[in-house]
């Protein structure tokens, strides 16, 4: 096992891969050590959003854009009260802030609130790696010293039992039910509040990003947000016009041993449904398909995803390492968006029923915004049931 570099230039950072792989750079953020799956992001802005969003919990995010630092950070743009990334790799060291909306900058950011951070690597070489070899597990150690126990990080990350089987949607829900009513930023007055009544949404929370909420709540919707947890019961018990599930970390089989049969019982009410990423994940195993880990996942802002039905192309955010069977959709669920990527499945929806979800993230944050019309769509049809 080799040993840590030594002499002036000493790294204060190691990268070790469960292979025996080693990269070493600069450490910033939070000291200490974290072990997680490795996984490469190429979005060109949005840093803080993807190290907020919850369903990066369990990973460690190699940035393919060198840029990263250089517009701050802000309370506006996290995702969720704290940064759910385990990590974060990038190949300059960050940048200081130089943005108006800027607050403070992410080495600070990150240290106050426990997330390790590695600079200086070569993060092509990275990319491809897990490219070709699939997302490995990997410990991340920070210490100002650069004194590093290089056989016993690469012994966590050959240790750790990887995200397959885990259910991760517990550790990052809320902790009880709650009332959101912020809708999407705006020039120039920021986030505003809706105001009166709306459409009742009952939000599932399996680990919902801020933006989605905001999407909901602009769209119309009087937004209820449940623990993963919750039952049918308890979801309809609410009288909701309509149920969204969200997107979230871990393995959806895992999840699904208790979110599809309160999704099954809200189907059997014929209640509108809109899924997004792991939601859409839930549904489809409601509907009796199955899902599969990916060898990488797909993680971005630049996926183009093509709407078979209407054969609109729209580019997308993405975040996820489980995708859906296509093979295994049953009799009536309809397959509706592809990854033109990799043929992938990106969407389904129930035929003659107002049920249906996608992978991609409409809300985007960060990323593009082309799929913002399925919040309307979701709307939409709630406010046809109420009319008729």
């Amino acid at each position: 096992m080799p040993s840590a570099p030594t002499g002036p230039a000493r790294p204060t950072a190691c990268l070790a891969l469960a292979d025996g792989t080693l990269f070493y750079g600069t450490g910033f953020g939070a000291t200490g050590e974290t072990v997680a799956e490795l996984v490469f992001n190429t979005a060109m802005t949005g840093y803080q959003e993807i190290m907020t969003d919850p369903s990066y919990a369990g990973q460690i995010v190699t940035f393919t854009f060198p840029h990263v630092g250089n517009v701050g950070v802000t309370p506006e743009d996290d995702e969720a009260a704290e940064p759910v990334a385990a990590g974060m790799v990038v190949k300059w060291d960050p940048t200081g802030p130089s943005n108006w909306r800027a607050t403070g900058d992410l080495a600070g950011w990150l240290e106050r609130r426990g997330r390790i951070g590695i600079g200086g690597i070569d993060t092509r070489r990275l990319t491809r790696a897990i490219r070709q070899q699939g997302a490995p597990h990997a410990a991340l150690a920070h210490d100002p010293e650069g004194r590093f126990d290089i056989e016993a990080l690469v012994h966590r990350a050959r240790s750790w039992k990887g995200l397959v089987g885990l259910d991760l949607a517990k550790e990052v829900t809320c902790a009880q039910s709650y009332r959101w009513d912020e809708m999407r930023w705006a020039w120039p007055e920021g986030y505003r509040r809706r105001q009166g009544p709306g459409l009742r949404v009952v939000a599932i929370d399996y680990g919902a990003k801020r933006n989605i909420l905001r999407s909901l709540a602009s769209a119309g919707c009087e937004v209820t947000v449940l623990p993963a947890t919750a039952t049918a019961e308890e979801v309809l018990a609410l009288d909701p016009e309509g149920v969204f599930l969200s997107n979230g970390p871990g393995d959806p089989a895992a999840t699904g041993a208790y979110a599809v049969p309160m999704i099954r019982g809200v189907l059997d009410r014929g209640l509108p449904l809109f899924g997004i990423c792991l939601g859409h994940q839930m549904l489809a195993l409601a509907l009796g398909a199955r899902t599969v880990k990916m060898n990488h996942g797909h993680h971005g802002a630049n996926h183009p995803v093509k709407d078979l039905e209407s054969g609109r192309v729209e580019i997308t955010s993405m975040n996820h390492g489980f995708t859906v069977d296509s093979q295994t959709l049953p009799p009536g669920v309809i397959e509706t968006h592809v990854s033109l990527f990799d043929g992938s499945n990106c969407g389904i929806r129930i035929a003659d029923r107002p049920v249906f979800s996608v992978q991609y993230h409409p809300e985007a944050s960060p990323g593009p915004q082309d799929g913002i019309h399925l919040f309307a769509r979701f709307a939409a049809a709630m406010a046809a049931r109420r009319a008729a």
